[in-house]
């Protein structure tokens, strides 16, 4: 009965959260962009208070957008098939496949010899690893990859929960290291060609973007030590020979990996191949049931696929292309143009806040999709430097830390089970602000003279 209680109450609190933003909203926007932001405050509170499962939460938006006016049925629905859950399958599997073999086992103890035998060591070789493979390789891809190691090192679960934020946050802060790192950043690439902008060159984008990543990996090792850091971890050191079943994994890990990095573009110098990374990861993924690489069992291993992360992503989608229907994107930039006369630096802090918290509620591939054209418009009318402007929304975009949904890499953080949506705002939090703080400086006071 308390239980009963307890998730009528926490319902509840979504229900009033989404009427009260609603009727806040109605003073700016029309009745169906008010509704989708009501709507995305009863989800975000629901995700945060877990008054319902995360899964069936995240399946709402179908069920919710038709019946408010937002999005049709068809139109939400076929958000839940979007390529990049595909990719998110085939990832799955192959951590799935690590983890069956006991391929991180090996791959820890290797990473781990590197680093001091403390909390604050394995947590820091975490972040390190995870954004230098990220700058080369997807964020997704990455904390796929990463996070069964994660969950091997310890049993404590304050210390797994801190592993695995290590994996995940250190993915979002080096996947902008590089042009190639994540999504956002080839967008940008491809809508400063579509207006014959000149592209930053790939080591000048590294350059400056370097000191960045830097202090990220400083401030998220320190948050994350902080209350462990002298704790010393007990770990034997054990000298491990590949079986048969490991090597099979490790040529196809290694296969993947050179494929995906032949694959990215380095533009101007570099095209790629051109092959769809979704289908790559996803292709991958099925070889782990068909021989000679058989390793996964459809009916003992299906049960250890995170559906519900995939879920998840659905709304993220869902949310993108309601912002785009009901006109909530350009309404959000005219207002924007109303700022247009403040000091640079203000408009950058504006710019960047914005972008940061708006991505925590929705894929930031799709935001930077939506939002970088808004960008373009406001930074050309207000007669500043564009390319800093659309670059400042890019890497925002790739550093939200609060909610499941921001980032692929938050949402494999929590369907690890390791970490739960309070503790991910709780970091996350104080994150973004760090995030933001330091991308205003880093625009002000080197990017601009540079650009």
């Amino acid at each position: 009965m308390n239980e009963q209680i307890a998730q009528i109450k926490k319902i509840s609190t979504a229900g009033l959260a989404g009427i009260a933003i609603f009727f806040l909203s109605f003073s700016f926007f029309n009745i169906a962009q008010s509704s989708l932001l009501g709507l995305i405050a009863f989800l975000v509170v629901l995700w945060t208070n877990e008054g319902l499962p995360l899964a069936v939460v995240s399946l709402m938006p179908i069920v919710l957008f038709p019946a408010f006016g937002v999005l049709s049925t068809k139109a939400t629905a076929v958000n839940y098939s979007n390529p990049i859950i595909f990719l998110f399958l085939g990832g799955f599997l192959l951590a799935i496949a690590v983890e069956k073999t006991g391929l991180h086992r090996y791959l820890a103890e290797k990473i781990l010899s590197f680093f001091p035998d403390t909390v604050s060591g394995i947590i820091y070789s975490l972040i390190i690893t995870s954004a230098l493979l990220s700058a080369i390789l997807s964020n997704t891809t990455t904390a796929l990859l990463l996070m069964p190691i994660a969950l091997y090192i310890t049993q404590e679960e304050r210390l797994k929960m801190r592993f695995a934020l290590a994996i995940a946050y250190g993915a979002s802060v080096g996947g902008i290291l590089t042009p190639i790192g994540t999504p956002p950043n080839l967008i940008l690439f491809g809508i400063m060609q579509e207006h014959s902008l000149v592209l930053i060159p790939f080591l000048k984008w590294v350059l400056m973007v370097a000191p960045l990543c830097f202090v990220m990996i400083f401030v998220v090792g320190f948050l994350l030590s902080i209350g462990v850091k002298n704790v010393k971890m007990e770990r034997k050191g054990e000298v491990f020979s590949l079986t048969r079943e490991q090597k099979k994994v490790m040529y196809i890990l290694t296969g993947l990996i050179m494929l995906l990095f032949v694959n990215a573009p380095i533009r101007p110098y570099w095209n790629g191949l051109g092959l769809n990374e979704s289908a790559v990861l996803l292709g991958t993924g099925l070889l782990l049931f068909i021989e000679p690489f058989r390793i996964l069992e459809w009916m003992s291993d299906k049960e250890r696929i995170p559906y519900r992360i995939m879920f998840l992503f659905g709304a993220g989608f869902s949310i993108a292309a309601a912002f785009t229907k009901t006109g909530l994107a350009d309404a959000l930039a005219s207002y924007i143009l109303g700022f247009t006369a403040l000091s640079p630096m203000l408009l950058i802090l504006i710019v960047a806040v914005l972008i940061t918290f708006t991505t925590e509620i929705t894929s930031n591939t799709a935001l930077v999709s939506i939002m970088l054209p808004v960008i373009y418009a406001v930074a050309l009318k207000a007669g500043i430097n564009v390319t800093l402007f659309m670059m400042i929304a890019t890497v925002c975009a790739s550093y939200a830390f609060m909610l499941p949904i921001a980032t692929p890499p938050n949402a494999i953080a929590m369907s690890s089970g390791a970490v739960d949506v309070r503790t991910m705002m709780k970091y996350g939090l104080f994150l973004n602000i760090a995030g933001i703080i330091s991308v205003v400086i880093l625009a002000e006071f080197f990017w601009k003279s540079v650009l």
